[in-house]
C-alpha cells in the first residue's frame, strides 16, 4: 500500500460532474515500420510484457472511511487488461478533425475510480495508413514529466524494439478493511503537529526572500500578475464537454526566433500563445485592458524521484501580454513576466505546495474543493485565465510496437476558470501542441490553433527573419 500525497489526492477532489482530474496524450504512428506487422495485438502484448515496469497501470484507489485522510494506491487483485486497452476507429480516411473530435469525446468521460486509474486507446482509420493512441492518466497518479516519462517505457530507439527483462514477483495486494485504514490513520493523526511545524519552519524561511521580491523598476510592476486575473468568458463556469486541436511549430524556426530576440524558447512559446490569445478575443470578444494570466507547471522532480508516481510539480503565474498590440512587445514582456515568475518562484521553498496540500484536513479540502467548484465560483477570483506548459521530449525517433512515432500531442484538462489548456510536447525537432477548451465557451478550437501558428510567421517578420 502507498497512500497518495496531499498535492495528488487534489487532482480526486477537484473532480465534479464538468471537470475531470485526467490529462491525456495522442500520438500519431506510421505502423508500416513495424517488422512483425502492427494491430491491436501486438500493442496489448507490448503492455502486457513492460506492464511490471509500469505501477500506475496495476494500481487501484482504495477510500479512507469518512474521508478522514488521503487514499491509498493498491496493487489491484482484479486487475483486467482487457478493460484498459480498447479499440476503436474513424471513418477512413480520417483526417486531423475526426481524430480530434474522437479524442474530445473520449477525454470528457470520467475515469472508473473502482479500477487502475487508465486507458489505452488504438484509433485506426486515419489517413495515409496512419494509427494514433490516446492515453489517459490520472493526475492523481503522475504529472507531465511522469506522465512523458511512462510513455517511453512503452516506446523503443529501434523498430526491432529492445529486450525487457521479466519479473514475476508481482502480487496483488488485500484490500484492506476498514478498522486497518482507520488505525493508519490515527497514526498519521499523531505525527501531523510534527508536519504542522515543519511547514511553519519553511514559509518562515521563505519569508525573507518574499521581502526582497519588492519590484524596482517600472517593467516589474508591469509584468507582474495579478492576484485575480482580468475576468473574461474564459472564467465563466464550463461545461463537462471538450474541443480538441493540434498541430506542429518546428523547432528550428522558434529557436531562430529566440536567437534573433535574446530570450528563451519558452518565452517565445508564451509569446505565441499570448498572439494567438489576442487575435481570438479581438474576433469574439473584448481585449481586456490587463493581460490575461496563465498558470505554468514546473517540475520540481529530483533525479532521485524519476520514474517515480505522483506529483513533483509546481507552479508560476505569469502575465503573457494580451494587452499589447506589438508582437515583439510581447514577446519582450513574455521574457519579462517569465523572469519575475522565476524570481517569485525561487523566493519560496519548492515543495511549499505540496506541504501545504499535505497538511490541509482531507476531509475539509475535498468539501471545500467541490462546494467551490460545483457553484462555479473559482472562477471569479482565480488568478488565472488558462494554463500553458511545456513537457520536453526527445530529439530523436521513438517506435512503439516497430510502429514509427510522428508526433506526441498532449490532451491535457480545463478547470474552472481556465477555459483553455495550450500543452507542448518537443518531439524530433519540433513542437507538438494540443489545445483543450471547454466545447461552449471556446468552441473554435481549430481556429485558436491557426492563429497560433500564424504568430510565428507574425515574430518572423518582425524580426526580419522572412
Amino acid at each position: 500500500m502507498q497512500q497518495l500525497t496531499g498535492l495528488d489526492a487534489s487532482f480526486l477532489n477537484l473532480e465534479t460532474s464538468t471537470q475531470h482530474g485526467h490529462v491525456a496524450g495522442v500520438v500519431i504512428l506510421d505502423p508500416s515500420t513495424a517488422p512483425n506487422g502492427f494491430d491491436f495485438e501486438s500493442l496489448k502484448q507490448l503492455i502486457a510484457s513492460r506492464i511490471h515496469l509500469l505501477p500506475p497501470f496495476r494500481r487501484k484507489l482504495v477510500a479512507v472511511p469518512l474521508g478522514l485522510d488521503h487514499p491509498y494506491w493498491i496493487e489491484d487483485p482484479e486487475f483486467d487488461l482487457d478493460f484498459h486497452v480498447r479499440h476503436i476507429a474513424v471513418p477512413p480516411p480520417g483526417d486531423k478533425q475526426q481524430l480530434a473530435e474522437l479524442v474530445a469525446r473520449i477525454h470528457a468521460r470520467p475515469l472508473d475510480r473502482a479500477r487502475p486509474l487508465w486507458e489505452l486507446y488504438l484509433i485506426e482509420g486515419l489517413a495515409d495508413g496512419k494509427v494514433a493512441t490516446l492515453t489517459k492518466l490520472h493526475h492523481a497518479a503522475i504529472d507531465g514529466v511522469s506522465g512523458a516519462e511512462i510513455l517511453t517505457i512503452l516506446l523503443d530507439t529501434d523498430p526491432a524494439g529492445r529486450d525487457v527483462p521479466t519479473d514475476d514477483r508481482w502480487r496483488p495486494d488485500r484490500v484492506p478493511g476498514q478498522v486497518e485504514l482507520l488505525a493508519r490513520t490515527g497514526f498519521q493523526y499523531a505525527v501531523r503537529p510534527i508536519k504542522a511545524l515543519k511547514l511553519a519552519r519553511n514559509v518562515a524561511r521563505s519569508v525573507p526572500l518574499l521581502a526582497g521580491f519588492i519590484p524596482r523598476r517600472r517593467s516589474e510592476v508591469l509584468s507582474r500578475p495579478g492576484l485575480v486575473a482580468p475576468h473574461t468568458r474564459l472564467n465563466d463556469p464550463i461545461t463537462a464537454h471538450r474541443r480538441f486541436a493540434f498541430a506542429d511549430v518546428e523547432l528550428a524556426r522558434v529557436k531562430a526566433i529566440k536567437n534573433a530576440a535574446a530570450v528563451t524558447v519558452n518565452d517565445v512559446v508564451i509569446a505565441l500563445c499570448a498572439g494567438a490569445m489576442r487575435r481570438w478575443l479581438e474576433t469574439y470578444l473584448e481585449v481586456p485592458e490587463r493581460s490575461l494570466q496563465a498558470m505554468v507547471p514546473i517540475s520540481i522532480r529530483t533525479e532521485e524521484k524519476a520514474g517515480a508516481m505522483g506529483n513533483e510539480v509546481s507552479v508560476m503565474i505569469a502575465s503573457i501580454g494580451t494587452h499589447l498590440d506589438d508582437p515583439l512587445e510581447r514577446l519582450a514582456h513574455a521574457h519579462e513576466s517569465m523572469e519575475v515568475a522565476k524570481h517569485a518562484h525561487n523566493a519560496t521553498p519548492a515543495t511549499l505546495l505540496q506541504d501545504f496540500a499535505q497538511f490541509a484536513p482531507p476531509a475539509v479540502a475535498a468539501r471545500a474543493a467541490r462546494l467551490v467548484f460545483r457553484n462555479g465560483r473559482a472562477g471569479r477570483m482565480t488568478p488565472f485565465n488558462m494554463v500553458i506548459s511545456n513537457i520536453p521530449g526527445p530529439n530523436f525517433p521513438l517506435y512503439l510496437a516497430g510502429a514509427r512515432l510522428e508526433g506526441h500531442y498532449p490532451v491535457s484538462a480545463i478547470v474552472e476558470g481556465m477555459a483553455v489548456n495550450i500543452t507542448l510536447h518537443s518531439y524530433l525537432g519540433k513542437l507538438c501542441f494540443g489545445i483543450v477548451t471547454d466545447r461552449e465557451i471556446v468552441p473554435d478550437t481549430w481556429e485558436l490553433m491557426q492563429f497560433l501558428t500564424d504568430e510565428v510567421d507574425v515574430l518572423e517578420e518582425a524580426l526580419g527573419l522572412r
